[in-house]
């Protein structure tokens, strides 16, 4: 990371604290989505939204996720709104969910125009005990340092001096100007609450949802990134659904050491020159008047996307067989609206990005679903070493001994495996 540079706090967390937040933090954050789409041309907006009511089966409840997920479709100022149930993440299950809800959208007709944003909620329904405010302040405060790479990275739009949504519904105006070096977190959230430039939901970060008990720290924790466009490729929108929980995490880390600072004044001020060229209200109908981001800039944002995805790697490497950081490193070159700009339609972007998630993935058949259920209930065991054990699979399932290897180190990589000497057999490790 270029200048590393911290407030120092009292509050900082030790390596248990960090280690304990982490893990309660992963466990119970759940992330929910609103999709927003403007109807056909054509057709009027009561009808679509009927139809895509039908076919979405909205469960109309938090505690029931439904067929797909769904808790309502409603009325936008875009056209309708789908408010997807915030549930644990798991990369294959996400992108199984949004493949189906996103084609049926662009089935029904449904255009992703330049009202239409793509918000995602951070969710600790089950949390019952406060976080430390010192984490809120560093996702605060990260997110303003990487807030142009942020917007960059999420832009949705088709044309070159077009590329993100107008700043009103996701304005980055007050955040700029508010510290926690210099203010708690709950006068900044009075702050938005007050403020009469930016209505306090429609803020880049959006805190109205969050509380600070008397006790001190935050709960309900419960944040809404409300920047990102909205766009049409399921395995674009589950990699980003990774991306926010990965910066909480990384959050926790910073936390260790005081609250992550914005940069030099130099940094910061190209930082905010570069999100006003890019994030303002100049631009032709919603749009976004990115006319004036340069080459230079492009690049300059590029740069700081992989600063930022290198920040966060560690972060990725807890999430279990999922490719969301290589998606995410696409993102950071072309995000999706240099792929529209560069002519590729909804179908075509998503078999990029698809390609890049199932990259190194190798389908199981028959044989190595049955030497996974042979390790799964230890049907060999009491073998002397791993050795004895690979000529007695070897020769169950006539394979080489390259062969099985190399179907071992597959489930290596999908379950873990360890040699248990006191068995003497393979076992799962996950």
């Amino acid at each position: 990371m270029r200048e590393p540079i911290f407030f120092r706090r009292d509050d900082t967390l030790t390596l248990e604290q960090a280690r304990y937040w982490k893990n309660l933090l992963y466990r119970v954050v759940k992330i929910g989505t609103e999709l927003e789409v403007a109807p056909p041309k054509g057709v009027k907006r009561p009808i679509f939204e009927e139809a895509v009511r039908e076919a979405m089966a909205p469960s109309g409840s938090l505690e029931s996720l439904g067929r797909y997920g769904v808790l309502n479709v409603q009325t936008e100022h875009c056209g309708i709104e789908v408010q997807i149930i915030g549930r644990h993440p798991y990369f294959w299950a996400l992108r199984e969910q949004y493949t189906y809800i996103l084609a049926t959208l662009d089935r029904l007709g449904g255009r992703v125009r330049p009202t239409c944003g793509l918000h995602f909620h951070i969710l600790t329904p089950s949390l019952n005990e406060p976080v430390p405010e010192i984490v809120l302040a560093n996702l605060w405060n990260l997110t303003r340092r990487y807030a142009p790479e942020l917007k960059f990275l999420t832009s949705g739009g088709e044309k070159r001096e077009a590329l993100c949504r107008r700043r009103n519904h996701n304005s980055h105006l007050e955040m700029v100007k508010l510290t926690p070096g210099t203010l708690s977190m709950a006068a900044i959230q009075q702050h938005l609450r007050e403020s009469r430039i930016v209505p306090e939901h429609q803020n880049f970060l959006n805190l109205e949802h969050l509380g600070f008990p008397e006790e001190g720290g935050v709960l309900p924790f419960h944040l809404e990134f409300r920047f990102p466009d909205m766009d049409l490729s399921p395995t674009s929108v589950t990699a980003k659904t990774f991306l926010f929980l990965a910066m909480v995490l990384k959050a926790v880390d910073l936390s260790r050491y005081g609250i992550i600072h914005v940069g030099t004044m130099t940094t910061w001020e190209r930082k905010k020159e570069i999100l006003n060229r890019l994030s303002n209200n100049d631009g032709n109908l919603a749009t976004s008047d990115t006319s004036q981001v340069t080459d230079e800039m492009i690049e300059e944002l590029r740069v700081g996307c992989r600063e930022l995805l290198d920040l966060l790697a560690p972060a990725f490497d807890r999430f279990e067989d999922n490719p969301a950081l290589e998606v995410l490193h696409v993102l950071a070159e072309t995000p999706i609206s240099l792929l529209r700009v560069s002519g590729r339609d909804w179908e075509e972007i998503e078999r990029l990005l698809a390609a890049r998630a199932d990259q190194g993935t190798d389908p199981l058949d028959e044989i190595d679903h049955r030497l996974m259920r042979c390790i799964e209930l230890l049907e060999w065991d009491g073998f002397p070493d791993a050795k004895a054990w690979g000529w007695r699979a070897a020769w169950e399932f006539q394979l080489t001994p390259q062969e099985l290897q190399r179907r071992l180190d597959k489930l290596d990589r999908l379950r873990g495996l360890r040699w248990d000497p006191r068995l003497g057999t393979y076992q799962f490790t996950s």
